[in-house]
């Protein structure tokens, strides 16, 4: 069941028409796409909790940038050595995750691409701006190179059809912004720069994933679904995420504790 959006209220969101008209293209997109993830979340809220019970799902902070980690009430303790699994039980927002790992899972993808689902929108946590290349740089340390690049170039080529691969351009954009609606010129650049990429395909099988994340028919199962993969694919560090001196470490202490001052 495709996933319906209140065209009112997403422009109540943003401030009204007036405000959204002030956005960029990239802006309006990435708008979207969080509305649409934090709309989800919500209506799967009674399955989806922190381990105290209540429910990861919060209202709209008044940064649109901002990672849902800032504007959570009552964040979960963490483990002194986090693990990956730990973020998706207390941090992440994993329903919209799930169902496009789920999809690709069914269907028989490469693994590395069902883990690259797994985890393409889940630094919307820390930032949500350009979220294809924080994500990225989130996990470059842990995986496999193809799958960081594979979740940093997504953000780009779903505005982008290939109908060699029977990829169509989302009409879900068409219905909000309109048929006009034109990518920011450094998306472009990515886009080509994809295009002409090896691993191009690796990004291309995330985007045609994607939109399934947003279909009320697939099942969100728990991330324990996912162990085994995430055991293969994710380089955990014994000392827990955060603590191991990686490049990366203080964007997960970040999301361990938002609420830090310095």
């Amino acid at each position: 069941m495709a996933m319906e959006i209140d065209r009112r209220a997403f422009f109540a969101s943003l401030g009204g028409v007036a405000a959204a008209s002030l956005l960029s293209h990239e802006e309006r997109a990435e708008a979207l796409e969080h509305y649409m993830i934090e709309e989800i979340e919500q209506q799967d809220a009674p399955a989806q909790t922190q381990n105290d019970g209540g429910s990861i799902y919060r209202k709209p902070a008044k940064a649109r940038g901002a990672g849902t980690v800032f504007r959570m009430d009552d964040l979960a303790d963490m483990p002194d050595q986090p693990t990956l699994i730990d973020f998706f039980n207390s941090r992440f927002l994993t329903s919209h995750v799930i169902r496009s790992a789920t999809r690709a899972l069914d269907t028989g993808q490469p693994e590395r691409t069902v883990f690259a689902c797994l985890i393409h929108d889940v630094t919307q946590a820390l930032v949500r701006s350009d979220h294809g290349w924080w994500g990225g740089q989130l996990f470059e340390p842990y995986v496999d190179e193809r799958i960081s690049w594979a979740v940093r170039y997504h953000q780009a080529l779903r505005f982008f059809p290939d109908p060699s691969v029977g990829y169509e351009y989302p009409e879900m954009y068409n219905r909000i912004w309109g048929v006009d609606y034109e990518p920011d010129d450094y998306i472009k650049a990515a886009h080509k720069e994809a295009l002409e990429h090896k691993w191009y395909m690796e990004a291309r099988l995330v985007t045609m994933n994607d939109e399934y994340g947003f279909d009320r028919d697939i099942p969100v199962g728990p991330i324990d679904d996912f162990t085994d993969i995430i055991g293969r694919q994710f380089k955990q560090p014994k000392e827990g995420l955060g603590f191991d001196g990686s490049p990366t470490a203080h964007m997960w202490r970040t999301l361990i504790n938002p609420n830090r001052s310095l």
